[in-house]
């Protein structure tokens, strides 16, 4: 779809958003409020427990990451993650094989040190088991990621392998969910567009109580979330 079919289904779309809510052309008036309420970003409340130091706020991520049924690990550097994802797939007994983000951050981790683990990068495939991506940020309120798409950020590994490892480090943990979108607005011109075309915030394995009100994980995404909490 070219971008100016594109644009024209989008104002189709208001149009009868418009119609439907008997509201006609917005005036200056409304689209300079409008435009001024997204320029300014105003902030909503941040609770209590998330306005912390930032050892604290990791502690926090942490027993809150627990608490959704994600498991945590912590080590040094990058360079111990290679180790420590080997040991984490053999004692699910899950083949040594992994998906990785084409990101410059997880390619220059030495996997060659393990050559017992089968790694290739690129977007997801059906076949595969186990992802392995980066995180933007993450929330200590809510035990939160947040997750960004682009070319090295391929949106497909968070959700098609049942098994989802993500590396965090711990300089990329907020507060509260509004400072993790600061962060994100402060780089946005790094992004084409100005922002990124998806931000997925992630707390927990994928689940459902749709059937008969039981938990069943793995639902709509991984049935399985491993945070590699790098810098100790």
């Amino acid at each position: 779809m070219s971008d100016q079919s594109k644009g024209e289904a989008r104002n189709q779309i208001l149009s009868g958003i418009r119609t439907a809510l008997k509201r006609g052309p917005a005036t200056d008036a409304q689209r300079g409020a409008a435009a001024e309420r997204v320029r300014t970003h105003p902030r909503n409340l941040v609770p209590a427990r998330a306005q912390l130091d930032h050892e604290e706020q990791v502690a926090l991520f942490v027993r809150m990451a627990l608490e959704v049924s994600c498991t945590v690990e912590r080590i040094p550097d990058l360079a111990a993650v290679p180790q420590a994802v080997a040991e984490y797939l053999a004692g699910l007994n899950l083949p040594a094989e992994l998906r990785v983000a084409p990101d410059p951050e997880l390619s220059a981790i030495p996997w060659a040190e393990r050559p017992t683990l089968t790694v290739t990068a690129g977007r997801a495939r059906d076949a595969d088991a186990v992802s392995l991506t980066g995180a933007f940020a993450a929330v200590a309120e809510t035990g939160t990621l947040m997750l960004v798409s682009g070319a090295e950020r391929p949106t497909t590994l968070n959700f098609l392998p049942d098994t989802h490892i993500v590396v965090l480090r711990r300089d990329q943990i907020v507060g509260g969910y509004e400072d993790a979108w600061d962060r994100l607005r402060a780089v946005q011109a790094s992004f084409e567009g100005g922002m990124p075309r998806t931000v997925n915030l992630i707390t927990g394995p994928s689940r459902t109580g749709d059937i008969e009100q039981t938990i069943q994980l793995g639902a709509h995404g991984p049935r399985r979330l491993h945070v590699l909490l790098v810098g100790e």
